[in-house]
Parts: C-alpha cells; structure tokens; sequence
C-alpha cells in the first residue's frame, strides 16, 4: 500500500502553522537569557560540524520524550518557560518537531529558517560541540 502523505507535505504543513525565524531574528536572540537554542541534529552531526554556541542537544529521536514531566527522560530545561529555538540541518526536522512540540503544548516554540546549514552558510557563530568528561 502506498503512503498517503510524503514529508514535503509533513514539512509544508509543519511550516504553516509554526513561527519560522530568520537569521537575523535567531541571531539577535542568541545568548539571551529567555531563549534556549535546542540542536536536534544526531550527536554525530554535532562532532562533524559543531553548533550553535550555548545550543542544548537534544536529539529529535527522544525530544518528546525529554519535554513531557509525566516522561522518566524529562529534562527540566524545558519546564523553564523560556523560548525554545529549534534547530536541524535544513530545516526539515525542526519543522516537523517545532509543529509536534506546539501539539504538547510547549510554548513559545520557533525553527532557524535553513537551519544549521545556512547558519554557517552566513558564517554565524559556531563551536565545536562540548566533549563528555
């Protein structure tokens, strides 16, 4: 049986109910201290590329897993209130997991348009990704 939906169509439903920021907008919010930049790539994208400085990793196999309280792999940061700014590397991803966060209800929820790929692209801010002690 064939599938009934391809993800250009999950990706351009994601992107029409999801805010969308520029570079400009994901840049003047970075260090801010009411803004978590949330990396969702897999961890071997991190060790290839780096990201975002300050970004917190969370990749998007176990984001869901990580927002909900009632979950065992709760992380607290998202309790915090601040906004999330998501992040992939094209974009893709991010839009389907900024759509699927806004459906648990997390809120403000946003996606880097391009994504990490164009973030360097405009020679914005990276580092390598923080090695484990």
């Amino acid at each position: 049986m064939p599938i009934t939906k391809g993800y250009k169509q999950l990706v351009s439903e994601a992107h029409a109910r999801i805010r969308t920021l520029t570079l400009e907008e994901a840049q003047a919010r970075l260090g801010s201290p009411d803004a978590v930049f949330v990396d969702i790539r897999d961890v071997r994208e991190l060790e290839r590329e780096g990201m975002i400085p300050g970004a917190f990793h969370a990749p998007r196999g176990m984001l869901e897993f990580w927002v909900d309280p009632e979950s065992p792999y709760y992380k607290e940061i998202f309790g915090s209130g601040k906004e999330f700014i998501l992040y992939c590397g094209s974009a893709w991803r991010s839009s389907l997991a900024a759509a699927t966060l806004q459906d648990m209800g997390l809120s403000p929820v946003s996606h880097i348009g391009g994504g990490f790929s164009a973030w360097k692209e405009a020679k914005l801010p990276v580092v390598e990704k923080a090695q484990r002690a």
